[in-house]
């Protein structure tokens, strides 16, 4: 029976060999050994490609190049991903990757004797050392796992069948992708690992004269809007080719010139600035919530303290090849306004809600440098870069992702909030009206391939108006100097202090009392005007507290409002960022939750203020500034001369005054006659 069944089995055997030599050519079915392979590889943004709907995740790789499907449609330059819009690559095309292989095994034909029947396979051949030791613990595949009857005699090669291995890293990275992926991707470059030349403008990469065996593939380099790096592969040199979208010729040939199309998950990061005043100037917004008064725009007076917030999702980091190399901001203030310094703050949250706190960074940490400078325009620039240490939190920490949840590293996906505050100036250097003072932040981030970056921009407006008020006489006699306001915000309660500025002839608010008899007293110039710079959308009263003599004050203090809404048309600043298109693009607005990184995206859009006034409750058309509009609320202030009172002393009235003396003197002296007269008797 032992003979009759090994005489089958081995009739199979011929008929299977049989089957084979009839689908194929002997030399293309056969390996031939004297052969060398070559790699090609294409990189695509496959994250938008599906995005914009015209690539499938179902697409089958074969192994065999696909000119006509793959690199026509992603490929295609009248389709451009919204990543490649600033002209790096073509297409979906990913630029700037790069692939390092490693030859981590041999190919043996191996043949041995089992119950008396020839078996044969292709095994391959791992060194046993330490560093490969840990390379397939890495993936889960122990000495144990091995084809012991294979190995050489002197244990210095253990072999492996392919399935173990696939099974053993697919396993492996489903479990922890990121711990394998950084594993695998030091153990390639520790080993001698072959860098392959970035891929360029069409995402093309290549290898050639490989000699044939088995490589692990790591992607190494990446540029900046990678979130998720390929996943490390093997790759036999030659394989059998494979079912797919080009080829149906499957488990017939081997392939020495091998085409991949390994896919990367891009995304990129969030960026929003925004402002309020802070508490000691309002009474309000005391609390540390991104959402307690802190808006695009808003209003202040001039020497007012303007607290700002910058808010950014980090971008997924999966492991060392996606780690950030540069995340840094560039912050810039107008002309009217001076950072505090000495305050910036970093704060990490897990989510975007800004109240699961997992770290604080100050300046003292050593985590981020923090520098000023000044512009052209005389801006006032901060610029905050991440240090060494400061990166390498955020790439590695183990704050937020641990054990089988570590599908990201470091602080991957979280939130990033800078507060610092400022102060508004009270000189010309401040911009009053609807031009407002723009703030800008631009955020620069690069990956492991630094040579490619990218940045976001974002900005917040604050704006400051004014009163010009014109002080007339009747009768245009008065004395101007001795004229004197004082103005109460009603809606703040406080009274107003100003500096006048002798050489311009106006008032510049400083700061505010809750004392009146601290307030400023306004006086006219020599034009009979007060013009006040910074004030904020609030209600005043204005009252005369003094004026000429023999002229009326006014019979009631002057109700001056000023308020503002938004203008119609939204802040141009996207507009100067290809990126920040992006973020409010609709196509990325509409992802489904969870689907991709930072998806869907925030849609940022904000829209400039514009003001206007009421004087006693009546509109009034506010006044420009040079070329900012609605600057300053405008009235005029007539003091008219009081009534004249009876005057005593008048003409005709001195008689009275000199018969009462004479009448006087007539009676003093008829007294002293009479008296006279009777001492004489």
């Amino acid at each position: 029976m032992k003979r009759i069944l090994s005489l089958l089995l081995v009739l199979v055997l011929v008929g299977c060999l049989s089957v084979t030599a009839f689908a194929a050519p002997v030399d293309e079915a056969t390996i031939d050994f004297d052969r060398t392979g070559n790699i090609d590889l294409w990189k695509y943004d496959l994250t938008n490609a599906e995005k914009d709907g015209v690539w499938s995740s179902s697409y089958v790789s074969t192994g065999v190049r696909d000119e006509n499907g793959v690199e026509s449609v992603l490929g295609d330059p009248q389709r451009i991903s919204p990543l490649n819009e600033h002209g790096n690559a073509y297409g979906y095309a990913l630029a700037g990757v790069e692939f390092t292989y490693l030859r981590i095994g041999e190919l043996r034909t191996y043949t041995e004797t089992e119950d008396g029947v020839e078996h044969i396979e292709l095994l391959y051949g791992i060194p046993n050392n330490a560093q490969n030791t840990a390379m397939l613990t890495a993936i889960g595949v122990s000495t144990s796992d091995r084809y012991t009857n294979a190995d050489k005699e002197d244990g210095s090669v253990y072999y492996y069948r392919s399935d173990v291995l696939i099974d053993g890293l697919e396993a492996a990275l489903e479990e922890n992708s990121t711990t394998v992926k950084d594993v695998l991707e030091n153990y390639v470059a520790a080993n001698g690992g072959t860098k392959m030349p970035e891929t360029d403008a069409y995402g093309h990469s290549s290898a050639k004269d490989l000699p044939l065996g088995l490589y692990l593939f790591v992607e190494s380099k990446v540029p900046e809007m990678v979130t998720d790096t390929t996943a490390p592969f093997l790759v036999s040199v030659p394989m059998t080719a494979v079912n797919g979208n080009n080829a149906s010729d499957g488990g017939e040939r081997w392939l020495y010139d091998i085409a991949l199309y390994p896919k990367n998950i891009t995304g990129i990061p969030t960026l929003e600035k925004t402002l309020r005043e802070s508490w000691n100037d309002t009474g309000k917004h005391d609390g540390d919530d991104i959402t307690d008064g802190y808006a695009h725009t808003g209003t202040a007076s001039d020497g007012d303290v303007i607290q700002y917030q910058i808010i950014s999702s980090l971008p997924s980091i999966t492991s060392a090849a996606s780690y950030l190399t540069d995340y840094s901001f560039t912050d810039s203030l107008s002309a009217g306004l001076a950072y505090n310094k000495n305050d910036v703050k970093i704060e990490f949250f897990r989510g975007p809600d800004c109240k699961d706190k997992i770290a604080t960074w100050t300046e003292a940490d050593n985590k981020f440098t923090v520098s000023y400078s000044s512009g052209d325009a005389g801006e006032s620039v901060m610029s905050i870069g991440m240090t060494e240490q400061g990166l390498s939190e955020i790439n590695t920490s183990d704050a937020v992702y641990t054990g089988v949840d570590a599908v990201n590293s470091g602080y991957s996906n979280c939130t990033l909030r800078i507060t610092y505050a400022a102060t508004m100036h009270s000189d010309k250097s401040v911009v009053y009206g609807d031009k407002g003072n723009p703030n800008d932040v631009v955020l620069t981030w690069k990956r492991t391939n630094s040579s490619y970056y990218d940045t976001l921009i974002d900005d917040a407006h604050v704006y400051t108006y004014g009163i010009n008020l014109l002080k007339k006489f009747n009768d245009g006699k008065g004395d101007l100097e001795k004229v004197e306001f004082i103005l109460r915000n009603d809606t703040d309660a406080y009274f107003v202090t100003a500096k006048l500025a002798e050489d311009e002839g106006v008032y510049y608010v400083t700061g505010h009392v809750s004392e009146e008899k601290e307030a400023t007293h306004f006086i006219p110039n020599k034009d009979g005007k007060i013009l006040i710079r910074g004030l904020e959308d609030d209600e005043y009263t204005l009252t005369e507290v003094k004026t000429d003599n023999a002229y009326s004050l006014l019979k009631n203090s002057i109700k001056v409002k000023i308020s503002t809404a938004e203008d119609e048309t939204p802040c141009s600043i996207y507009e100067g960022d290809v990126l920040g298109l992006l973020q409010n693009d609709e196509r990325y607005a509409n992802v489904d939750p969870g689907r991709f990184p930072n998806m869907p995206q925030v849609h940022l859009e904000h829209k400039t203020l514009t003001a206007s006034s009421t004087i006693n409750g009546k509109d009034v058309s506010m006044a420009e500034d040079g070329d900012s509009d609605n600057a300053f609320s405008p009235m005029t202030v007539i003091n008219t001369r009081g009534f004249n009172l009876p005057q005593t002393g008048g003409y005709g009235n001195w008689a009275f005054p000199v018969i009462g003396i004479s009448g006087f003197a007539l009676a003093m002296l008829g007294i002293y006659v009479l008296l006279r007269k009777k001492k004489t008797v």
